[in-house]
C-alpha cells in the first residue's frame, strides 16, 4: 500500500500536470481567438474544388447547380457548389469565425455588405494554364483578378480608402487550382504535350502562379496561401481512364503532381524572401488525402477508390443522376470532387497546421 506521504505526492504531481496543461490550453485558445480577431476577411481564387456558384451563369458545362449537388446543403439545394454539401471556403470562414459560407462574387443575391468580410473569385474548371480555362468556356485566373480589381473599387466606396487598406492587409487569401491543367489540358490533348515536357510544362503554371501572387501583392495582399496540387493520380476518374484494370492509382500523374508541388514550394519561398513584409505560405494537400485515400477507415470512410454519385467511377457533372445511400462513407462525392465530410477534414487540418504561419 501506498504511505500517506506517497499518495499525497502522486496526488499533488497530477495537480501540477492539470494546472500547466489547463494553461497550456488557454494558452492556444487564446492565441487562437487573436489569429481569428486580425482576419476580417476571406478571398478565394482557383478552380472547382473551391467554386461557390461562380459558374451558374457561365455557358459551360462545368456547372453543379443541380441535383445531386448540394443534397445536404443547408435546405438541400444545389448551389454551383462541387459537392453534397459545403466546400473548403465555407470550411475556413467557419471556423475562424468569419460567417457561415463564402458567397460568389458573381451570385445575384450579393449584398454590398457581404463585400466586407470576403468573397470567392474561383470558377470550376479553371487552371494556372489559360488554355485550362478556355478549353471549358470558366473564368481564367487573370479573368478573376480582373474581378478581384473590381472588387476593391467596390469595397473603397463601401468602407473608405483607409478600411479598404486595413482589410486588404489583414484578410487571408487563398488560392486553390492547378489539377485541371495536369489531369486535363497537359494529359488529355495535345496541344501543350507536344511542346512542353512535364517539367518545362511545371514550370509554365509555376510561373503563372508566381506572376498571379505578386499582383496580389501589388493590390495589398499580405496574407497569401497557395494550396498545391492534390494526388490526382488517385481520383476516380483518373483510376478509371488510366490506372488500368484493377483502376489502380496513377503513378505518373502523382509524379507530375508533386514535381509541381516542390518547384511551387521553392518559387513561394524565394518569393517570401522577395517580400518580408508578407505570408506566402505552401500548403501541402498532397500527404493528408493519400493517406485517406489509402487508409480510409483511419479517417471514418469506408470507400475511396470511387464517388458517392453514379457508378462513382467516371461521372462528374450532369452524369451524376444517382447517389449512395450513405455519402458520409465516401471520401469522394463524385468522379473528381470530395465529399463535404472529407473537405471538412481536411480544412480543419490546414487551419491547425498553416493557420500561425500567416502571422
Amino acid at each position: 500500500m501506498l504511505s500517506a506521504l506517497s499518495m499525497e505526492l502522486f496526488f499533488f504531481k497530477i495537480y501540477t500536470f492539470l494546472v500547466l496543461f489547463s494553461r497550456i490550453c488557454f494558452a492556444l485558445v487564446m492565441c487562437n481567438v487573436q489569429a481569428v480577431k486580425t482576419i476580417p476577411a476571406l478571398i478565394v481564387f482557383g478552380d472547382s474544388i473551391v467554386d461557390t456558384g461562380n459558374n451558374n451563369g457561365l455557358k459551360t458545362i462545368g456547372k453543379a447547380n443541380y441535383p445531386p449537388y448540394g443534397k445536404d446543403f443547408i435546405g438541400g439545394q444545389p448551389t454551383g457548389r462541387f459537392s453534397n454539401g459545403k466546400v473548403p471556403p465555407d470550411f475556413i470562414v467557419e471556423e475562424l469565425g468569419i460567417k457561415e459560407l463564402l458567397p460568389a462574387y458573381l451570385d445575384p443575391t450579393l449584398q454590398p455588405v457581404d463585400l466586407i468580410t470576403g468573397v470567392n473569385f474561383a470558377s470550376g474548371g479553371a487552371g494556372y494554364d489559360p488554355l485550362t480555362s478556355e478549353l471549358v468556356k470558366v473564368i481564367s485566373l487573370s479573368g478573376q483578378l480582373e474581378m478581384f480589381k473590381e472588387y476593391i473599387v467596390k469595397l473603397k466606396e463601401i468602407v473608405g480608402e483607409d478600411r479598404k487598406n486595413e482589410i486588404l492587409t489583414n484578410s487571408l487569401f487563398i488560392l486553390v487550382i492547378g489539377s485541371n491543367d495536369i489531369t486535363n489540358t497537359y494529359f488529355n490533348t495535345p496541344l501543350r504535350k507536344s511542346y512542353y515536357d512535364v517539367s518545362s510544362y511545371a514550370d509554365l503554371l509555376v510561373n503563372s502562379a508566381s506572376s498571379f501572387v505578386q499582383d496580389l501583392y501589388g493590390l495589398g495582399a499580405r496574407r497569401i496561401g497557395v494550396f498545391g496540387i492534390p494526388p490526382i493520380g488517385c481520383l476516380p476518374s483518373q483510376r478509371t481512364l488510366r490506372g488500368g484494370e484493377e483502376r489502380e492509382c496513377v503513378d505518373y500523374l502523382n509524379q507530375a503532381a508533386q514535381l509541381f508541388n516542390s518547384k511551387l514550394a521553392a518559387e513561394l519561398s524565394s518569393l517570401g524572401n522577395k517580400f518580408p513584409d508578407s505570408r506566402m505560405v505552401y500548403v501541402d494537400v498532397y500527404n493528408l488525402p493519400l493517406d485517406v485515400i489509402y487508409n480510409p477507415q483511419k479517417y471514418g470512410f469506408k470507400i475511396s477508390d470511387k464517388g458517392c454519385c453514379g457508378t462513382g467511377k467516371i461521372e462528374v457533372a450532369e452524369l451524376c443522376a444517382f447517389t449512395c445511400s450513405s455519402d458520409s462513407d465516401y471520401v469522394f462525392w463524385d468522379s473528381f470532387h470530395l465529399t463535404e465530410k472529407a473537405y471538412r477534414l481536411l480544412v480543419h487540418q490546414f487551419l491547425v497546421q498553416h493557420l500561425s504561419s500567416f502571422f
